[in-house]
């Protein structure tokens, strides 16, 4: 087995890896106060944000499914890999060279197994594109030519050629060092009784990347006659990097657009991709060898995130001043069988996707690449433009089968349309749609709104209304609040700082309880996690286990003792979480993520926020220097803990001393008790003033 990855080498890789820029490569981040971000968790369907990201620290917790941890943990999870494969995967992204213990080791370590399969994806591409201008690839050339792409249009997106042939791709990549097990395993090659050969051959090739720009696979369309794959497109079969129910084409391109303009773009094609980007509509992308799904609507609800004002969820389309706001899902579907075949299976998704659906279908029926040839890029973009709601299209759809002059006809498209309406899980929508379809039809209301409850019960349909208010526990109206602003100084404002305490204990979920004692020990613990140097050493040896009542922060007080006590200055940012994380154990590893993405009523710092560009140009993120108001706060909570703790042998004392009788004891006990309380007052003083009475 190869050696272990060296020690320092992992701590190097954590501090460089940016925190930020892993996850906003597949999630839509908003700020949300001092250097922290939420957004739709992507390992868990949610309408409402949950994940929250703190890159400064290095580390993100959802609260709603309770996944979390650090740079590593998120790369296992999101790529399905080991801690070992992650590290790897990150190194190879920052250049960064590892090195390994061959203490124990029988051979060389070459790389995860993941990384190779990209490695050899990358390969292939440069491999195919190289082949494009050849003699051999006239029939590619003379396709993408008479498409109106130029050559340099196909160098933008990547387009290439498999040459026909047995194996020269599989020939190209043993002579660049990769085994046939990893062709195969990527999906360049296949297994024949003869030997190995290439999957793609004879066929123009699009490269299938992630929203980052790796290569995971291939889309190829059929260029001769006597090609022996009889379909006119493939795509590379499902792989460990590749599947084909979570993978978009021309979202490498199109991710940084659709998150800035909250629009994307569906369309069938490679070519048709292309069209739209050369016409303008920087948002589109495409499905690859399969209908758009529910998890494709996960990758694309992440990135456009959900419309919102105040609590109320504003999902219809929103306009300010002519301009659309809110998110916009366009389909491109064609008008024929097929195309509302998938516009019904889009509408079928969940209410929250399909209420901000749209379709547009050209005249004639013609796909965007045949649209932008025969009528230009602005016809392209109207298209877009005037696209109209997808439940208005599947129904009017639906109604357009039938002839309504008739009863008979009538009838048809009420029993056709009726199971469409019932599917709308939103309640607030199903009346409107009823009058709707019943002013299309000719038809009295309560003729549809009887068959469409028919429908709904037969169907089982859940009911939602997607304009009602949001809340991540609708037990407690304070979890409702807004987040505060980023930049907003609720040090400074003492009712603002409460209410941000108030709903930082609300919105925990190991401990449901809201009172003084707890919120003071939870806001100490996310200080000390989040801002370490900012607690006064002396005054921290000096809180033992029984200045803490709560048992989770009793816990975590003895796993920050077994991690070694407060960090010194010259501590890595990462290495500190993942000292205590390691510490603390399975137990105590949700809580730490919870409170070190907790917000603390504290002034934006500058460093803070700033803190993720630096981590990607840094190699060892240093714990930063607290502020001042920081180590006051901090000040102030140990405080109040010592005070608490103090108070509480007081009143033991007290007690003991009331059942003493008069004699030497109960003057000793007195002596202690004027003791504690003189050393109560002078540690409220070294914080609070001389206001302490």
């Amino acid at each position: 087995m190869p050696g272990m990855i060296l020690k320092e080498d992992i701590e190097k890789v954590r501090a460089t890896a940016d925190l930020y820029d892993i996850v906003s490569a597949t999630v839509s981040l908003k700020p949300s106060g001092t250097g922290a971000y939420v957004g739709l968790c992507p390992f868990h369907d949610e309408k409402t944000p949950s994940f929250s990201v703190r890159p400064a620290l290095g580390v993100w917790h959802c609260f709603g499914c309770g996944l979390g941890g650090d740079v590593f943990g998120y790369v296992e999870h999101q790529e399905n890999v080991d801690f070992r494969d992650a590290v790897e995967l990150l190194a190879d992204k920052y250049h960064i060279e590892l090195h390994y213990d061959q203490s124990n080791a029988k051979k060389e370590h070459t790389g995860s197994k993941r990384a190779r399969l990209l490695e050899a994806n990358e390969a292939a591409q440069e491999f195919f594109v190289s082949q494009l201008m050849t003699k051999d690839a006239l029939a590619a050339r003379k396709l993408l030519d008479g498409r109106n792409f130029s050559q340099a249009d196909c160098q933008r997106f990547g387009c290439g050629y498999a040459p026909q042939g047995w194996d020269n791709l599989v020939r190209y990549l043993a002579g660049k060092g990769f085994t046939q097990q990893e062709m195969l395993d990527a999906g360049l090659a296949r297994q024949g009784q003869h030997g190995v050969y290439d999957y793609f051959r004879g066929r123009v090739t699009w490269p299938i990347r992630d929203s980052t720009g790796r290569a995971l696979g291939f889309g190829a369309r059929k260029l001769y006659e006597d090609d022996s794959i009889g379909a006119k497109y493939i795509n590379t079969p499902d792989t460990a990097l590749y599947r084909k129910n979570q993978v978009l084409y021309g979202i490498d391109m199109a991710k940084a657009a659709i998150v800035k303009k909250r629009q994307v773009v569906i369309v069938e094609g490679y070519t048709d991709v292309m069209a739209m980007h050369l016409a303008g509509v920087d948002t589109a992308i495409a499905t690859c060898g399969t209908a758009f799904g529910a998890e494709h609507a996960k990758i694309v609800r992440r990135l456009i995130a959900d419309d919102s004002l105040g609590a109320v969820q504003l999902i219809g389309p929103l306009k300010v001043d002519g301009q659309q706001l809110s998110s916009r899902i366009v389909f491109t579907f064609d008008g024929d069988a097929a195309g509302q075949k998938a516009a019904i299976h889009a509408f079928g998704l969940d209410a929250a996707f399909s209420t901000q659906a749209f379709v547009a279908v050209a005249d004639d029926n013609l796909d965007p690449c045949d649209l932008r040839i025969k009528r230009g890029n602005e016809a392209v973009r109207a298209l877009i433009a005037n696209a109209e709601p997808l439940y208005d299209f599947v129904i009017k759809t639906a109604i357009g089968r039938f002839d309504t002059t008739y009863t008979t006809g009538q009838m048809g498209a009420v029993k056709a349309v009726a199971p469409l309406i019932a599917q709308i899980r939103d309640r607030s929508l199903l009346d409107l749609y009823s009058r709707k379809a019943v002013r299309q039809i000719g038809i009295d209301l309560d003729i549809m709104q009887r068959e469409v409850r028919d429908a709904r019960r037969k169907l089982n349909v859940r009911d939602e209304d997607a304009y009602a208010p949001k809340r991540r526990f609708a037990a407690n109206a304070a979890a409702a609040e807004p987040r505060m602003e980023q930049g907003v100084n609720p040090y400074a404002n003492p009712s603002a700082r409460k209410a941000l305490e108030h709903r930082d204990a609300v919105e925990q979920s190991y401990y449901r309880i809201d009172d003084a004692v707890f919120i003071c020990e939870q806001q100490f613990m996310a200080t000390l996690i989040q801002v370490p140097l900012a607690v006064d050493p002396t005054l921290f040896a000096s809180l033992t286990l029984s200045s803490f009542m709560t048992p989770v922060f009793r816990t975590l007080f003895q796993a920050i003792a077994a991690a070694g006590g407060l960090p010194s200055t010259d501590t890595p940012q990462g290495l500190w979480m993942h000292n205590l994380t390691k510490a603390g154990g399975p137990m105590l590893e949700s809580v730490i993520n919870e409170l070190a993405v907790m917000q603390l009523p504290l002034p934006p710092s500058d460093a803070d926020t700033e803190r993720a560009s630096q981590q990607s140009q840094e190699i060892n993120v240093q714990l930063r220097k607290p502020t001042d108001d920081e180590r006051r706060y901090a000040s102030e909570l140990i405080i109040r803990l010592l005070d608490t703790g103090i108070m509480r042998r007081i009143g033991a004392d007290k007690r003991r001393m009331a059942q003493l009788p008069d004699g030497a004891e109960k003057i000793e006990l007195l002596g202690q008790i004027t003791k504690l309380e003189t050393l109560r007052k002078d540690l409220q003083a070294r914080v609070f003033g001389n206001n302490v009475a």
